[in-house]
């Protein structure tokens, strides 16, 4: 095993498409409330739309000799992008807007790591890259993630990097995490 990191341009997003998917797919499969809402998820209804909403993407891949084993997706966007819904999901909105400090908000939107690459610092080494780029945009302050219910890892995790609990939305589909 030999991993190294590299950025994904958006130009060659496809090359995580069939990891995207996993991630959907793995999200229905523990998912305990709405499993349904997976149904319409996929790379073709979460990736192009999120790239052409935001105002900056970062995406980085690990990546064992030239096999994609995981990845992150990063995004600095408009708060106002997470009223009325976000992706195939609709409601009021995704956080109190009145809470952000800036026009602007940071997303850790994406992370998946196939089995067999878990457990080994990977994810580590892609959520610090991932902190390091969020972290270079000066302006922005409140960073969030959106994770989906039943993914108590991926919970565990954030957590233990120092984001809180913020709340629940979507009926607990999805628990926001933030990191003020």
């Amino acid at each position: 095993m030999s991993i190294y990191y590299e950025v994904i341009s958006e130009d060659n997003i496809i090359c995580i498409k069939d990891l995207c998917n996993a991630l959907m797919a793995y999200q229905k499969s523990v998912a305990h409330i709405h499993p349904e809402f997976f149904d319409d998820m996929s790379f073709e209804t979460r990736m192009p739309p999120a790239i052409k909403s935001a105002k900056a993407n970062y995406i980085v891949a690990a990546k064992d000799d030239d096999e994609i084993v995981g990845y992150a997706y990063s995004t600095i966007a408009s708060k106002n992008i997470y009223s009325g819904g976000f992706a195939t999901l609709h409601c009021d909105s995704f956080f109190d807007f009145d809470s952000v400090k800036n026009d602007d908000v940071g997303c850790l939107s994406q992370f998946f790591i196939k089995d067999g690459y878990r457990n080994i610092g990977i994810g580590s080494v892609l959520f610090e890259k991932s902190m390091e780029w969020l972290s270079s945009f000066k302006a922005i302050s409140d960073l969030f993630i959106f994770v989906s219910n039943g993914n108590d890892n991926a919970l565990n995790f954030y957590l233990s990097k120092g984001f809180k609990t913020s709340h629940q939305i979507l009926d607990g589909f999805i628990i926001v995490l933030r990191n003020t």
